[in-house]
């Protein structure tokens, strides 16, 4: 068993579909399919407790971003623990975040990120020309539109109208932001347009 966990190929491998599940979204990559590919001769059993030993090590090392002096060190106190990993497989571990490092860091980054940012902000000034009420013509008012949305993705659009004296009356009493967080959760919840 141990000899045929050894190998660097399959190891190497083995690294890449835990990756690819794990940081890059692709959840086709099971436990069965990285055993019957990559160590067909071990057991489900003999293979289980060895996966979550190196899912366990490479979330462990892309969670701290280590650098490949932290790198080491953590290989080489993993290679010294009861039940650990010899230095053939922390070399093949070593060698393959140095050629992953940066694919993987920008996964994580982009997956903790909020979904949207702001991408746009635009502002105006009108004055009321109608109103239900006379003495609100020609009141100033502004208009504020927020777009949210990634790059490349749909993009929310929001447009909101305010009486400028409310405005300054509301950020006196620190209900504006409350007001417009509101606002943009109503927006993300029900509208969305194509950008």
């Amino acid at each position: 068993m141990a000899g045929e966990l050894e190998g660097c190929k399959s190891l190497s491998g083995l690294l890449s579909g835990l990756a690819q599940d794990a940081f890059h979204g692709h959840r086709g990559i099971t436990e069965e399919l990285l055993r019957s590919q990559l160590y067909p001769d071990v057991s489900a059993e003999e293979f289980r407790p060895f996966l979550a030993k190196m899912r366990g090590i490479l979330k462990s090392i892309a969670s701290a971003d280590m650098d490949f002096n932290q790198l080491e060190a953590f290989l080489t106190a993993q290679t010294k623990k009861q039940g650990g990993i010899t230095s053939d497989q922390a070399a093949v571990i070593s060698k393959f975040w140095k050629s992953h490092k940066t694919k993987i860091r920008e996964s994580l980054m982009n997956q903790s990120r909020w979904d949207n940012g702001l991408r746009g902000l635009s502002w105006r000034v009108d004055a009321k020309s109608q109103s239900r009420h006379s003495s609100q013509i020609h009141t100033p008012v502004a208009i504020i539109e927020l777009e949210f949305g990634k790059s490349g993705q749909k993009m929310y659009h929001l447009q909101y109208a305010v009486c400028l004296s409310w405005i300054t009356l509301q950020l006196t009493q620190k209900k504006y932001l409350r007001n417009l967080n509101f606002c943009v959760w109503s927006l993300m919840r029900s509208k969305s347009t194509k950008s």
